[in-house]
């Protein structure tokens, strides 16, 4: 029998960073905990189509250089702070002015507040579902670390935009914290995009911890180019009557993975999670989103939306649990996908798992291509074929991009999502 494949002993080398003691001792001992750590294959349930995609080369295991100064993307008259090849760039970012935000790097943290941080870093998440975010926590060279005070209100969003530099072959370990004080609330977007055409891996960590009341927006944007693996995490906990609205939007690669994993941990917690993903080309994108439902009275929505043409692949995971405390429950989860060619495949598989009686909960996905009637109607009216099906399959998407709150975000997102259906049609 063929043995398993393991991590490469490369990516176990000493990672670099000037790290206070408790994150550096907190790094070591997660690394000692990957030797000989099994790579997803295709009879690992949560990697079944992915796992083919992706591509831990040695030459990966090196870390991507840090320091370049670059500017932002979205971010140019906005509160911006710049991670470049993971590690924090104080001088090419905007601070906030608020009394009551604290904003730091990993590095720059004293001894105490690291040491509380190293104790809460990885509470969010599931480090044995998802592999990659425990390799991740063995190499991250630096973080940022944003603490919102009880009380504190920051009206304008808030960008951090991570950028990986591809000018050489490597990998960079972004990780975020960010601890949303008690009825305190903030917007918070997450600009993912890269440089450089050398093959690159991406392996990024972001954790929310929501107080009770807290309220937070959350905009996670995958922008990267075509030789840039990304593999993403994001853990968030919420105590009682916190509210959390996620809006994820993705770009396909050689491989593009998320992971979102939200506890709702007092009563009255709530969530929206809407999520779009677009692939062409050979492109892969997957998606795996989990809702524990471990309080009673806590509401759940699920929207997302997938598009692929070619001979691209998306895959859609979603998960609610409903634990057997969670009296009262409301979690509703909708799926949609649409095939711009016969060449194109995804994968959607909505899953509910309840263990309490007093409960309302529905799920559904659907996978279908264009309405014929709908393309006709639009063609006999004097639209060309190729026009009618974008405004066809923008229409498809644009009710969860009309949801984003931040208007430059959205605009911007409508912009590449428009030029990406566009040429998935001149293509066609």
């Amino acid at each position: 029998m063929k043995a398993a494949p393991t991590l490469s002993p490369a990516f176990l080398q000493p990672a670099g960073g000037k790290l206070p003691e408790p994150l550096l001792t907190l790094r070591q001992q997660r690394g000692k905990a990957l030797v000989d750590m099994p790579l997803p294959t295709r009879k690992t349930e949560n990697w079944k189509y992915s796992s083919r995609h992706l591509k831990l080369t040695e030459e990966l295991a090196t870390s991507l250089p840090s320091g370049r100064k670059a500017g932002p993307g979205l971010a140019l008259d906005h509160p911006h702070i710049l991670i470049h090849n993971g590690v924090v760039v104080p001088e090419a970012s905007d601070f906030p002015e608020l009394d009551g935000i604290e904003i730091s790097s990993f590095a720059d943290l004293d001894d105490d507040t690291a040491g509380q941080l190293a104790e809460r870093l990885d509470n969010t998440l599931d480090n044995q579902a998802i592999q990659m975010a425990r390799l991740n926590a063995a190499r991250f060279e630096d973080g940022l670390y944003i603490r919102l005070k009880p009380g504190a209100v920051l009206e304008e969003p808030l960008y951090v935009i991570i950028e990986t530099d591809a000018g050489a072959s490597g990998s960079a370990y972004p990780r975020l914290y960010v601890d949303v004080g008690a009825n305190s609330q903030m917007t918070l977007v997450e600009e993912y995009i890269s440089s450089g055409d050398d093959a690159a891996l991406v392996d990024s960590v972001t954790e929310f911890s929501l107080g009770e009341g807290a309220n937070l927006t959350s905009i996670r944007l995958s922008l990267e180019g075509d030789s840039v693996q990304h593999i993403g995490a994001t853990g968030a906990r919420l105590l009682g009557h916190a509210r959390l609205d996620s809006h994820t939007v993705g770009f396909g690669g050689p491989l593009r993975r998320h992971d979102l994993q939200v506890r709702l941990e007092q009563p009255g917690a709530e969530c929206r999670l809407n999520g779009v993903a677009v692939s062409q080309g050979k492109q892969h994108y997957d998606n795996h989103t989990t809702i524990e439902h471990v309080a009673p009275h806590c509401n759940s929505e699920e929207t997302y939306r997938n598009i692929a043409a070619d001979e691209s692949h998306i895959v859609f995971n979603g998960r609610i649990h409903i634990h057997e405390d969670a009296q009262k429950s409301a979690a509703d989860m909708n799926n949609k996908n649409l095939l711009l060619t016969t060449g194109a495949e995804i994968d959607a598989k909505p899953e509910l798992e309840i263990y309490a009686d007093d409960v309302t909960c529905a799920h559904g996905a659907t996978i279908g291509q264009l309405d014929d009637r709908s393309l006709f109607y639009l063609v006999s009216r004097g639209i060309s074929r190729q026009h009618a099906n974008t405004l066809l399959t923008m229409a498809f998407i644009n009710e969860l991009v009309e949801q984003i709150p931040v208007e430059a975000v959205r605009q911007t997102t409508q912009a590449r999502l428009n030029q990406f259906i566009e040429q998935a049609f001149e293509e066609a």
